[in-house]
């Protein structure tokens, strides 16, 4: 029997724009890989009120067998081999440069009749999502990531509806960011996870371009608050005791009235589309985040780091140390914001500083980690917990109890540990801004 998951391309965008809400913020530009990724990449623009553009790549075919791919090229001259197929294939040279030859005819052709005399969106420091309806084996997709960062994208984010694992994993270091919705093992066709598969035509792919344009035409002006542009983005590299380096990633929008540091649950990252989207909204309401991964690759592969809250603390320590002293956040007040195992941890790390840290929110923390030092806290604490989370709502009632310091605990109704449940990661928002905006909006002194 079909499993499927999306009625159709149309469907699997609207679902995929839910998931890619909090990149509205970024003002993206979306880019759809025709022809069945742009009805896709038409809903996520919609829904983002971003541009939307295509990216012509064109499969090349082995010289005996078109439909077999022996790699792939993309607008810009952007090239990709499928080395396994040419070592099993066995061809030559002269072999290979016809058959990228007829596939740089096939695209040239296909740029006349999707874009004509319209130039190309500028792509140049932009965030840009890349979209289409499912990754088999990513060589289309690859082309299209390597050319969009050939033309100076500055955020590549990949998303689909479906896609193999392993081609994900394969993706993951040409772009910024993988979202796909559903990765399935086996993977089997990408038409399998649809209840409508139909075939793209040129003309539906062209109505959807010319759609898209008027509505972008006849868009009203944004209003002056919100032109003012996305945040300043930056990657940041932090030494910490021990001579390790651990990596970052800074917003500071302008002006900004506090900063939130991140610090992440065990199995998760820096990367975690839950913190992305909270962090996303308190960026949209003048705070400067750092989402920060607190050990490094070669640490996190030893299980027992993820759960040593004195390291991952000492690590949040000089986190907050740096940003003291950073030019764009010296005079920012500092909190944290703690999921799972990195709440036990921003809490041990605020008991070490006292009054230097002024808030913290707790989503689906475990304060029972830093149960030692629960009374030494003095910074003003949100705990967050789904209403579902059976186990952890008893350890934070019963850290409320041990906490000394100004405690609310909020229960989200519906809520799971992840708080995947639609509406339920809004609550947490909310609460988090509104938390953070209320004890972080003094600028604080240099000292912290």
């Amino acid at each position: 029997m079909q499993a499927h998951v999306f009625r159709s391309r149309r469907d699997a965008g609207r679902q995929l724009a839910e998931r890619l809400r909090s990149f509205a913020a970024e003002r993206p530009v979306v880019i759809g890989l025709p022809r069945g990724g742009v009805p896709v990449a038409f809903e996520v623009a919609s829904a983002l009120d971003a541009p939307l553009d295509v990216l012509i790549v064109r499969k090349i075919g082995s010289p005996w067998n078109p439909e077999l791919g022996i790699g792939a090229i993309a607008e810009g001259g952007v090239r990709v081999l499928n080395e396994r197929a040419l070592r099993i294939l066995e061809l030559t040279p002269e072999e290979i440069a016809r058959a990228t030859q007829r596939a740089e005819r096939e695209l040239r052709d296909r740029l006349d009749r999707y874009r004509g005399e319209r130039l190309p969106l500028d792509v140049t420091g932009r965030t840009v999502i890349v979209v289409d309806d499912g990754l088999a084996t990513g060589g289309t997709a690859r082309a299209a990531l390597r050319a969009l960062r050939a033309d100076g994208a500055a955020r590549l984010v990949l998303a689909v509806p479906v896609g193999a694992p392993e081609t994900i994993r394969a993706l993951e270091p040409e772009c910024d960011e993988v979202v796909c919705l559903v990765a399935p093992e086996p993977m089997r066709a990408i038409g399998y996870w649809y209840e409508d598969f139909t075939p793209t035509g040129d003309a539906e792919v062209g109505a959807l371009l010319a759609e898209a344009a008027r509505a972008g035409e006849a868009a009203p002006p944004a209003p002056a608050e919100a032109v003012a542009g996305p945040p300043a983005r930056s990657e940041v590299r932090i030494s910490v005791p021990g001579g390790a380096e651990i990596v970052g990633d800074l917003a500071v929008p302008q002006p900004a009235a506090g900063l939130a540091v991140f610090a992440h649950g065990s199995g998760s990252s820096r990367h975690s589309p839950r913190n992305r989207q909270v962090a996303t909204a308190l960026n949209q309401a003048g705070l400067a985040t750092l989402l920060i991964d607190l050990l490094t690759p070669a640490e996190e592969r030893d299980r027992a780091n993820v759960f040593d809250i004195a390291l991952l603390a000492e690590r949040l320590v000089a986190a907050t140390h740096w940003a003291r002293e950073h030019p764009a956040t010296a005079r920012l007040r500092v909190g944290y914001f703690g999921a799972s195992t990195g709440a036990g941890a921003a809490m041990w790390a605020a008991a070490e500083l006292g009054a230097g840290i002024g808030a913290i929110v707790s989503r689906g923390g475990r304060p029972d980690l830093a149960a030692p030092l629960l009374g030494e806290v003095r910074s003003p604490t949100l705990l967050i917990v789904g209403g579902l989370d059976g186990v952890v709502i008893e350890l934070n009632r019963d850290a409320l109890i041990r906490l000394r310091c100004e405690a609310v605990l909020e229960i989200v109704p519906g809520a799971t540990h992840l708080f995947e449940e639609p509406g339920t990661l809004e609550q947490v928002e909310r609460l988090a801004v509104g938390w953070f905006t209320r004890h972080l909006a003094a600028v604080a002194s240099p000292g912290g």
